[in-house]
């Protein structure tokens, strides 16, 4: 199994081998932000509404670079230096005890300064030849910092996701195809061969909302960089699992999900990358069985499915502070929590303390 980097670290291939090695078998359990917040609690050590309803850390821990690359201060109201300290601890933290890293990048938009949802034409500007290219590399430099701080311990990065959709900056219909996949490749390169950061597994993840039921395989290759540019096939999927806007039926919606599950899966295996649901969730989770009965349930549905290497959810943000019910895991006493606790002690979906067990 061959990373985009020739040269990665031990720990990098080890971990890309692993994930290999657990497809068919396990699904590891991600959770965005889990360490730094929760529902109902707001920077508290070693912490997480995940651990307070199961008694485990989630196996994979989500991070996003805007809480300390950029001054998009949406994620921290921290200042630069003790927010990047802040995420460099959270991040050891998890590592110290065997969790799995993996960073999206929500950056603002370099063209205008305002946050990642203005979508005002900015790509063309980042690539080679564009006016910010210079800005760029070092804001890239930072991210590589960052990173190499964290070596020799892998991280998996997906910058510019959902790219097939038209709510970020760098979404398609605001940037052209050919612009995105300059910007991809040109971070890769960046990355691995002029910074030389080699613990980076790179994952790329359209959005299952813009792929039409019937031609997945082919939408999903929207903006792809190609093989020599990716290391997993992921997507994130909101869509199936009960989004709001999805206005087909529970029954219709269980079917398409499998069945998207099945489509990028087999993608995957044909590209010989591992495949991941690198966001999935449904927003304050009303529905009191939806790991088992939705989450699971997909993923257990046949061969290909059973491929998942990893979910993640999204965050849980903090009610006071945020006013308003966002939150993707639940927290005790939380409709779902029973049934997440079962979803926990399922033999397929591995949290942090099993981690160990599987890598054996």
């Amino acid at each position: 199994h061959r990373l985009i980097d020739n040269t990665p670290t031990t720990e990098t291939k080890e971990l890309y081998n692993q994930l290999f090695e657990w497809s068919g078998s396990y699904t590891l359990f991600g959770h965005q932000n889990t360490l730094a917040y929760g529902y109902q609690w707001y920077g508290d050590e070693d912490r997480s509404d995940v651990k307070d309803v199961t008694g485990s850390y989630p196996a994979l821990y989500g991070w996003d670079l805007a809480g300390f690359i950029d001054d998009n201060l949406e994620l921290s109201p921290l200042d630069d230096d003790s927010r990047w300290d802040a995420y460099l601890n959270y991040a050891r933290s998890g590592l110290e005890r065997g969790g799995i890293l993996t960073y999206s990048w929500h950056m603002a938009n370099p063209v205008t300064q305002e946050n990642f949802y203005d979508t005002t034409n900015a790509v063309y500007a980042l690539i080679p030849g564009g006016k910010l290219h210079r800005e760029f590399k070092k804001t890239l430099t930072r991210v590589s910092d960052f990173f190499h701080q964290l070596s020799p311990d892998p991280v998996i990065f997906r910058p510019y996701h959902e790219h097939n959709g038209d709510w970020f900056w760098w979404g398609k219909g605001i940037a052209s195809e050919d612009e995105y996949i300059q910007l991809w490749r040109f971070t890769v390169e960046f990355l691995r061969d002029s910074l030389q950061n080699s613990n980076i597994i790179w994952a790329f993840s359209p959005d299952r909302s813009r792929m039409r039921i019937d031609s997945i395989a082919a939408d999903y290759m929207y903006g792809y960089p190609g093989d020599d540019y990716v290391d997993i096939i992921g997507f994130d999927n909101y869509w199936d699992v009960g989004h709001p806007a999805n206005e087909t039926t529970p029954i219709q919606q269980e079917e398409e999900f499998v069945l998207s599950l099945t489509e990028v899966s087999k993608l995957a295996y044909s590209k010989n990358k591992p495949f991941a649901l690198t966001e999935t969730g449904l927003e304050a989770i009303p529905d009191s069985t939806f790991w088992t009965q939705k989450l699971l349930k997909g993923i257990e549905a046949n061969d290909w499915t059973k491929r998942v290497t990893y979910l993640q959810v999204w965050r849980n943000a903090t009610k006071v502070q945020e006013k308003r019910d966002h939150y993707y895991a639940p927290y005790p006493g939380q409709v779902s929590a029973n049934d997440f606790v079962k979803f926990y002690q399922t033999d397929r979906i591995v949290f942090e303390n099993e981690l160990s067990t599987i890598r054996e």
